[in-house]
């Protein structure tokens, strides 16, 4: 069940019962309310038009951490120039 504030109510196993004259629907189970990163790519087939926001905010995210990051493990790496051994040696 999604919620406005981007994160899900997760049921493991829910039970459904239905009572269709009424129009009421009863998902009975132990649920638990996650992020909306912590259930994807699983989760992914069940989003709609309405979580594209989210969908959209997620990405930014991974692409800002990702280009941190990336410049950061750079810093990390030595130049090791032409003969490994010698630099290795020295250390």
């Amino acid at each position: 069940m999604f919620k406005e504030d981007g994160s899900v109510i997760h049921f493991s196993a829910p039970k459904v019962q239905a009572s269709v004259a009424a129009n009421t629907y009863v998902v009975a189970g132990h649920g638990e309310s996650k992020r909306l990163e912590e259930l994807l790519p699983g989760i992914i087939n069940q989003l709609g038009p309405d979580n594209l926001v989210n969908l959209k905010r997620i990405a930014e995210g991974f692409a800002a951490g990702a280009g941190a990051k990336g410049s950061a493990g750079e810093d990390d790496i030595p130049d090791v120039g032409a003969n490994f051994e010698e630099v290795s040696k020295d250390d």
